[in-house]
């Protein structure tokens, strides 16, 4: 095993490009659950915000356009599920997964004429002066500007939350929905805004994942990342800076496992009479992910006093 290759400055640069996608899904779907919603297609509003992207970048070769077709592919579908389960009454699970399986056969024939393509490349962000500082530079100065972009959300949505009238009505309908109400407040209005901002959201991560982080279009590329995206929603304690570093930390999980199969780690256990596969290293950040949830569940009583208290009730009176 040679730890040699292993690059600490490239791991952490990966890292924090690994985390975005994650980010850009959990701080959406925070605040979708701050509102009292659980929206579990994130997957499914994820590709198709990948696909959506890639598509509209090859055709205008405007990345730009890209991420902003992406937020508009996963705002489409995630007000699909608000109009389901806010007017239609839907079970808000089974809407979701229901979500998810669409956005993935919606994504996989949308795609089919752009498997292989590549998009055009989005340049980093040299930031003057700061990017040329010696380490410092590398780790903090040299991404592209959709990554300044997640942390700065994650700012605004903390600020938001905590700060602002409009934040505080979200929180207030998702602990009483039927209290807000009566205080005038439009619950199902409120609900749909936070559901399509949380779709717009989980789209832009699904763009950043086909147009830099893999700039290519694969049926789905997104391989799960929005079940972890909802694991870190639990993992923070639906709190926004605890979300960047439970992305940073999935992330790391991610980037990690595959230097470790590139210093030959897999050989050296090989060595030791360990059998060991790739694949095994893959299943790393999903087994982490599973792993956190357990830890988080057997204290039941903290993570439901954490969790908006209106959460996953559909709410039946007028809006």
């Amino acid at each position: 095993m040679d730890l040699s290759v292993v690059d600490p400055v490239a791991l952490f640069v990966g890292l924090v490009a690994a985390a975005t996608p994650l980010l850009f899904a959990a701080i959406g779907e925070l605040v979708v659950e701050k509102s009292g919603v659980l929206n579990l297609g994130v997957e499914g509003m994820m590709i198709v915000g990948a696909i959506c992207g890639f598509a509209t970048a090859v055709k205008t070769g405007s990345p730009a356009l890209g991420f902003v077709a992406g937020a508009a592919g996963g705002c489409v579908l995630s007000l699909i599920f608000g109009v389901m389960t806010q007017y239609l009454l839907s079970n808000q699970v089974a809407t979701g997964l229901a979500l998810t399986l669409f956005g993935l056969g919606i994504s996989a024939l949308i795609g089919q004429p752009f498997t292989g393509v590549k998009s055009p490349t989005m340049a980093r962000l040299e930031i003057p002066v700061l990017s040329e500082i010696p380490l410092l530079g590398r780790l903090f100065f040299s991404y592209d500007i959709v990554i300044y972009l997640g942390i700065a959300l994650v700012a605004a949505v903390w600020w938001f939350l905590k700060f602002t009238r409009r934040g505080l009505v979200l929180r207030a309908v998702g602990e009483n929905h039927d209290a807000a109400h009566s205080l005038g407040y439009s619950v199902v209005a409120i609900r749909l805004a936070a559901i399509a901002f949380g779709g717009a959201c989980a789209g832009l991560g699904g763009a950043y994942l086909s147009l830099a982080r893999v700039p290519q279009w694969t049926e789905g590329m997104t391989a799960g990342a929005g079940w972890i995206a909802l694991a870190i929603v639990v993992f923070s304690a639906w709190r926004p800076w605890r979300v960047l570093l439970g992305a940073w930390l999935f992330g790391g999980v991610t980037i990690l496992q595959l230097n470790l199969q590139a210093s030959g780690f897999l050989s050296w256990l090989q060595s030791l009479g360990i059998p060991a596969q790739a694949q095994y290293l893959s299943m790393t950040p999903y087994l982490i992910t599973i792993a956190v949830l357990v830890v988080i569940s057997a204290d039941g009583s903290k993570a439901r006093s954490n969790a908006p208290a209106s959460l996953g009730r559909t709410f039946t009176g007028s809006g």
